[in-house]
């Protein structure tokens, strides 16, 4: 065995030594389309998809659509679209709706051969004869009913004849199980709610594990890989094939990996939902939210939630992973790429007194020194420039490098100053400060003066050449470092109530030519993207992510 491989690899190499057909490989991701993906999503996606693209071999998307009354094509579209922006393609797009004929064979199959039966108890009394790890199972009053009763109610549940409830189809398998999945799992229920792909003609819908391994055996997929949740469900998944698969076709293997669990976050579609629905967020897109399209809009990238995933690794437990790490990725990716910027957010006018009343400047500035193509900038320069407010002090502390009352700094790309006065407002606050600078020591200019050293450099914005900007800052959506423990009533509980914060403030001229989902480095602040609430007029960026990782401080 490679030990550089994953222990899914490990398992297809081991198949392959030991006679499988690598030709015979076929891989598939097979979300349920009621919800948007999220990050732990992302890292079934990169699993599998790699995998085909490692061993050659095909992968289908399969939509595991058997729950018409949470589904939607809104999800659908979305699934597709995040997996496309993510870069993978698949070769086959399926459906589990496309299957619901043989399924529903099989099934009619099932009760011939007094595998399955049609109980007509309610759901209440079926879960209280289940029951405990410890303790054996009762049988349903209905488990020996006749082979042509249970057929003929049926098909009265396929047509509809009964009110939903009122009857389920339940596989004939141990109730002394030490497996609970095994004790008698319903396969279909009735439910009267229109499907997006079949639209009405469905009465009764078969339940995930009746579906998920048939689905796997038709489209011949030989590696059926899922998250440790459903290690139990392996003996079902198991027992359902033996019923149905022929000697000559491929038989479905099922592993389980570890799903991924992000610190501050959580991954149920169900809660994901509840945020959404209860307006806890704008949308599944609000980038607090840790679904792909959520991601995307707070700007990270798709390298590094691949380069992400794949750091964590492929592991066969549960453990949790730091959302510093994702962080790291993104910044790692966004440094190679992004052009540097100037955004002051927090403003404070600064009047340098000696420079010329009549005098416009354009400072060249390199757009990116981490990238050797990087083309440089023109950056307007004036007598009233802006600050961050946080980088004047009064009355600093010792070992404070920026501004303050006769100290020195040098502006980004441009001059030295020297802070000469400080102007306050009715109320003590300071509105601005008067400065005087030295005309040698422009950076660059190869003088005496320019090659000075000063210990602070601050990043500023011209007061006549400028664009407004909108920026918005985001903090961990939940406080809680597990919030996924909390139940999907309790959620808002454990909501961060300062997990966004909105500034107006200016940027460079670039800046109002930025494209919708264009990326910049801001400098002294992070990276930040264009959102698409931006209009022509109002240019709205989102923080990625910081320059430092400050996760270390708040935890």
């Amino acid at each position: 065995m490679d030990k550089g491989k994953n222990f899914i690899e490990q398992i297809i190499d081991e198949d392959i030594k030991n006679g499988f057909k690598s030709s015979d490989l076929q891989f598939r991701f097979p979300p349920e389309p009621n919800g948007f993906l999220h990050i732990g999503h992302v890292k079934a996606i990169v699993l599998n998809f790699d995998l085909a693209k490692k061993y050659n071999a095909k992968i289908n998307l399969r939509f595991d659509d058997t729950n018409p009354e949470n589904e939607d094509q809104v999800y659908i579209d979305a699934i597709k679209n995040d997996i496309t922006w993510l870069g993978y393609k698949w070769d086959k797009e399926c459906y589990a709706s496309d299957y619901f004929d043989t399924l529903h064979d099989w099934a009619i199959q099932l009760i011939k051969n007094e595998k399955a039966y049609v109980d007509s108890q309610s759901s209440a009394e079926i879960a209280s004869q289940k029951g405990t790890p410890t303790e054996p199972g009762k049988e349903s009053p209905f488990r020996h009913r006749p082979v042509e009763e249970s057929l003929g109610l049926f098909s009265k549940m396929k047509n509809g004849d009964f009110e939903q409830g009122k009857h389920v189809l339940r596989a004939k398998i141990s109730m002394t199980s030490s497996n609970m999945l095994m004790r008698d799992p319903v396969i279909y229920r009735a439910i009267d709610s229109h499907h997006p792909r079949t639209s009405d003609k469905w009465k009764i819908y078969p339940m995930y594990d009746w579906t998920h391994g048939e689905s796997d055996y038709i489209e011949q997929v030989s590696h059926s890989l899922c998250t440790l949740e459903f290690k139990p469900h392996r003996d079902l998944y198991n027992w359902f094939l033996n019923l149905i698969v022929e000697p000559n076709k491929i038989r479905p293997k099922q592993r389980e990996f570890a799903r991924l669990n992000l610190s501050h976050t959580i991954t149920s579609k169900r809660k994901l939902l509840s945020l959404v629905e209860n307006n806890y967020v704008s949308g599944w897109d609000d980038p607090r939210m840790p679904t792909i399209s959520g991601l995307r809009r707070r700007g990270y990238t798709p390298e590094a939630l691949k380069k992400f995933v794949t750091t964590a690794g492929v592991a066969k437990r549960d453990n949790i992973i730091e959302m510093s790490l994702l962080e790291f990725c993104a910044r790692e990716d966004l440094n190679k790429k992004c052009n540097r910027l100037m955004v002051v957010q927090d403003p404070l006018k600064i009047t340098i007194s000696n420079y010329p009343n009549d005098k416009n400047e354009e400072l060249v500035l390199i757009n990116n020194p981490e990238n050797p193509d990087s083309e440089s900038r023109s950056v307007a320069f004036s007598k009233e420039i802006y600050i961050e407010q946080t980088d004047f002090l009064e009355d600093p502390p010792k070992k404070y490098f920026r501004l303050s009352p006769g100290n020195e700094v040098r502006l980004k790309g441009a001059y030295i100053i020297k802070a000469e006065e400080v102007i306050k407002d009715s109320h003590g606050k300071i509105k601005e400060v008067v400065c005087s600078y030295d005309p040698q020591s422009k950076s660059g200019s190869g003088t005496p003066e320019s090659q000075r050293k000063v210990k602070g450099t601050l990043h500023w914005v011209s007061c006549e050449s400028n664009t407004p900007v909108e920026i918005r800052e985001y903090d961990r959506l939940f406080e809680h470092p597990s919030p996924g423990d909390f139940s999907t009533e309790d959620i808002a509980s454990a909501i961060n109530k300062n997990s966004i914060k909105v500034f107006n403030g200016f940027g460079e001229k670039e800046l109002s030519k930025a494209s919708v989902s264009e990326s910049f480095q801001f400098q002294r602040k992070g990276y930040y993207i264009k959102d698409i609430d931006s209009t022509k007029d109002k240019h709205i960026f989102n923080k990625t992510v910081s320059l430092r990782d400050n996760w270390k401080k708040k935890n």
